[in-house]
């Protein structure tokens, strides 16, 4: 990889390491809160502080577009999907989106990619390798994005899972377009990871600020674009198995799309001790965590720890599926 794409996915690292605490007590300063209600005490947590995400890497990519004009369209493509679904996000946190409005709005998302055409509509199938798929392609392009958006959303429950296991699924990301020669493509997953491993600082266990719609559904699309811009769907696919079982389940169980906010029985209640089990409420969405307190409750970072390893394990299916590919 170009140094000088290095040291860009560097610098996003240390922006948001600076710029999160000052989000955070801008969001402090206005109310902005959240309540954690995964805690006994339940505090109030700044939300919204995701948009650090964003000050950290879309300047870092804009650079990159200067800095390189033959690959301008690519980044420019992924930096404004990035920002309409963060922007999403971003109007749902203020004043939350009818359900069935916000998937529609994320997967207008993928409007640079399509406008700009820096997709190409031959994904890499294993055993298969290169397909063709001219006419369902760009149809799927939107569909991908706001299923990649709203599954990372969905996943957001907990201190520091969001960050966590998006930084797994961008590593696998990273590994596998390096490993293809794609150097812009590998920066862009880079830049991604690093940001985030500065944002896991703050928002880890326990949580010192939420990301809000604003950061998840930015994270969520920053994946599917990667995934479409690097060519390489199938193998991201299998690394986002945990968001996207997750997002199903929930889905599945409720009969419809839903915010967490209409739930009025929770999928997990908070025992006296601070542990976590599941609930009792046959109204209560079926969702991953309540499968991982099927055997009995845990602690929120026992929680974390289980998913952190689907997460894993989700990543070396997908290195197995990319092997299992003749690219």
């Amino acid at each position: 990889m170009n140094p000088t794409l290095l040291l860009l996915a560097a610098a996003s690292f240390f922006i948001v390491l600076a710029v999160t605490p000052r989000v955070a007590s801008f969001m402090l300063k206005r109310g902005i809160l959240g309540v954690d209600v995964h805690k006994a005490t339940r505090p109030r947590i700044p939300e919204m502080c995701g948009v650090s995400l964003w000050i950290g890497v879309l300047p870092s990519i804009l650079i990159a577009s200067i800095a390189d004009p033959t690959r301008q369209a690519l980044y420019l493509a992924f930096a404004l999907t990035g920002l309409m679904a963060g922007l999403v996000g971003l109007i749902d946190d203020l004043k939350p989106l009818h359900p069935v409005l916000k998937p529609v709005l994320t997967a207008l998302s993928a409007a640079p990619i399509l406008i700009l055409k820096v997709y190409e509509p031959f994904p890499y199938l294993p055993f298969i390798g290169r397909s063709r798929l001219t006419i369902v392609y760009p149809i799927l392009i939107p569909i991908s994005l706001a299923v990649t958006s709203n599954a990372v959303n969905m996943m957001d429950v907990f201190n520091g899972v969001m960050p966590l296991t998006s930084i797994i699924a961008f590593i696998t990301a990273f590994a596998a377009l390096t490993l293809l020669g794609r150097g812009p493509e590998s920066y862009l997953a880079l830049c991604m990871a690093a940001a985030l491993a500065a944002y896991y600082r703050y928002n880890r266990y326990p949580a010192r600020v939420f990301s809000g719609d604003s950061g998840s559904l930015f994270v969520g699309a920053c994946l599917g674009a990667v995934a479409i811009l690097g060519r390489i769907e199938v193998v991201m696919v299998v690394a986002l198995m945990p968001q996207i079982l997750n997002a199903f389940y929930g889905l599945s169980s409720v009969g419809r799309l839903y915010e967490r906010r209409e739930v009025k029985a929770r999928p997990v209640v908070v025992l006296p001790d601070g542990r976590l089990d599941v609930s009792k409420s046959r109204n209560a969405p079926l969702t991953l965590t309540r499968l991982i307190l099927a055997e009995g409750p845990l602690s929120e970072k026992e929680v974390l720890k289980v998913m952190a390893a689907l997460a894993l394990l989700s990543s070396a299916l997908a290195a197995v599926t990319y092997m299992l590919t003749p690219w």
